[in-house]
């Protein structure tokens, strides 16, 4: 590593594990919405996480409401939020 900080490489890898970390436990939950760094929102269903597959970029597979299947690669998720995690104390 530089000084300067992260290479490009390095840096993509820190967020793809950042992603995959966050992303692990809500496999299969429903009610996750995710950002990318463009501004999309996706929210459904965390369906699949393709991280080992050689040439490919890593991803992730939202089914959404309304049935459809949408890919999303794990460098542009900008922020996960789990809609589940909302307490209910009485």
């Amino acid at each position: 590593m530089s000084q300067r900080g992260l290479n490009f490489e390095e840096e993509v890898n820190v967020e793809v594990t950042k992603a995959l970390a966050a992303l692990q436990p809500l496999y299969g939950k429903d009610n996750v919405e995710i950002v990318t760094v463009d501004g999309q929102r996706v929210r459904g269903v965390v369906r699949s996480m393709k991280t080992t597959q050689a040439l490919t970029t890593p991803s992730v597979k939202i089914e959404c409401s309304n049935g459809e299947i949408v890919k999303i690669p794990f460098p542009t998720i900008a922020e996960i939020k789990d809609h589940n995690s909302v307490s209910s104390e009485q």
